[in-house]
């Protein structure tokens, strides 16, 4: 075998150690499936505390609202909600609806932490949202702080509404 034979095996040999180091460090890197969803719970449990705190001082400002915590198949999370009647003379009888729910969706496919919230104002749909990240990327000061300005945007229309 000549010189270069020889050097060019050398290479070729350095170059599949580089892809097989190159392949651990990218493996250790990604996270595994047992720990997405450790992390999924962890971050859950975080934002499901925090949502509902927000929530359950809504019936402080505007008696009337009953809070519902929410664990079902769609996530878990909390809701407040009211029902009212307006008999005013003159009109008939309405009834008006509102109500603001929150929710961490279940971990799926995607590995995301998913955040979804509806919100309705005497009758009126006022918004239906999400936002999610993937979950090795998750900044928890974003969802806390969306958590609060979708409380506050819900008690502005319904105080503005009332």
């Amino acid at each position: 075998m000549s010189d270069f034979d020889k050097r060019l095996a050398r290479a070729i040999e350095r170059g599949h150690r580089a892809g097989d180091e190159r392949a651990r460090a990218e493996a250790a890197k990604a996270l595994s499936e047992k720990e997405l969803r450790t992390l999924h719970s962890q971050y859950r449990l975080e934002l499901s505390d925090h949502l509902e705190r927000c929530l359950r001082r809504l019936p402080n400002h505007f008696p009337g609202f009953q809070f519902e915590p929410i664990v079902t198949d769609r996530g878990w999370g909390a809701a407040v909600s009211r029902d009212d009647v307006d008999l005013r003379a003159g009109r008939r009888r309405d009834n008006f609806f509102s109500r603001i729910e929150i929710l961490i969706r279940p971990i799926s496919d995607y590995f995301v932490l998913d955040l979804a919230a509806k919100a309705t104002v005497r009758n009126k749909e006022i918004f239906a949202r999400n936002y999610y990240q993937k979950l090795g990327e998750v900044d928890l000061e974003a969802f806390t702080e969306l958590i609060d300005l979708w409380v506050l945007e819900f008690a502005e229309k319904y105080a503005a509404a009332g």
